[in-house]
């Protein structure tokens, strides 16, 4: 069996080593530069010949830059004689632009697979896809992980009686329906309509709320607009306490103070993306996914199943 060795890009090395904690092995030794002309040079400083190569790296924050550091990578490798490449994007950016919605615009979520198969991986793994239908964007095997137990074990644990999981969009009914199932819990629906970009309008709610603790599932809290509006809605609607829980806390623009001033006791999110210490208020509970992404790394390494990891 060739060897494991795991790299890891710029944007979340904390997330590599907590990976590469759970495997009992360090992080390869990597170097990364940027030249004042914002050009990005990597230099890969271990011997990677014949090794099973996997690279760590959420395309967040700056994140042109970030995909290309990664490109750059994989090609450093590849030009390296690793015998495989797999990139592990815990969040992978674009998701949102998976189709055309309108005359003349792009699919850049396609656009973006594309360049990682043109760079040379074997097989990519990913994390909460904001659409499933990404990974049809790939001719290479693509390992689509959800941070769904990690959330229902977290739940679980609380105990919160009365629970109804609320998904905010007709998009994510099928993720809420899941872990409404693990929970036990019933199922609710928002009614939404977006009116512009990062700007969306809740006009019904379907299921019963009232009197009730909810969880509101969503796959990504970017500007929290969408989160805090249903939050609104669903507190004059009756709702007891209310609760969020989302895997890739972008938190971009006006959202830490949208969620301060919300009606939400809680927000509960994962580390597929850093959260800055001055974005880090009460509100937010941050839990890890590098166990569930540590085994599937393990299991990939050693050709056996991953999906039973969900099971």
């Amino acid at each position: 069996m060739p060897e494991l060795k795991i790299f890891s890009g710029t944007a979340h090395p904390a997330l590599a080593k907590e990976i590469c904690n759970y495997l009992k092995i360090p992080v390869g030794n990597s170097e990364t530069l940027q030249f004042s002309d914002g050009e990005i040079f990597v230099k890969i400083l271990d011997n990677v010949r014949g090794g099973d190569i996997f690279i760590i790296q959420a395309v967040c924050g700056d994140v042109n830059r970030n995909l290309l550091e990664v490109l750059i990578m994989i090609d450093a490798l590849r030009r390296s004689s690793a015998q495989r490449i797999t990139a592990v994007i815990p969040y992978y950016a674009y998701a949102r632009q998976d189709r055309k919605t309108e005359p003349r615009v792009p699919i850049t979520a396609k656009l973006v697979a594309n360049l990682f198969a043109t760079s040379g991986i074997d097989r990519l793994v990913a994390m909460d896809l904001h659409a499933g239908q990404i990974q049809g964007f790939f001719d290479i095997p693509v390992d689509h992980l959800f941070s769904a137990p990690v959330v229902v074990d977290y739940f679980n644990k609380k105990n919160i009686p009365n629970l109804v999981v609320v998904s905010p969009d007709a998009g994510g009914v099928e993720r809420a329906r899941a872990v409404a199932k693990r929970l036990k819990s019933s199922l609710a629906i928002i009614d939404k309509r977006r009116v512009g970009p990062n700007e969306a309008e809740v006009m019904n709610i379907i299921g019963d709320i009232e009197g009730r603790s909810v969880l509101i599932l969503d796959d990504i809290i970017d500007t929290a607009g969408t989160l805090t509006k249903a939050a609104k809605v669903l507190k004059e609607r009756g709702a007891k306490e209310i609760f969020a829980a989302g895997t890739h806390p972008i938190l971009s623009g006006p959202a830490i103070e949208r969620i301060k001033n919300s009606a939400i006791k809680e927000v509960v999110v994962t580390n597929t993306i850093p959260i800055p210490p001055e974005k880090m208020i009460p509100q937010i509970t941050i839990l890890s996914v590098a166990e569930l992404l540590g085994e599937a790394i393990k299991r990939i390494h050693e050709n056996t199943s991953v999906s039973s990891l969900f099971i």
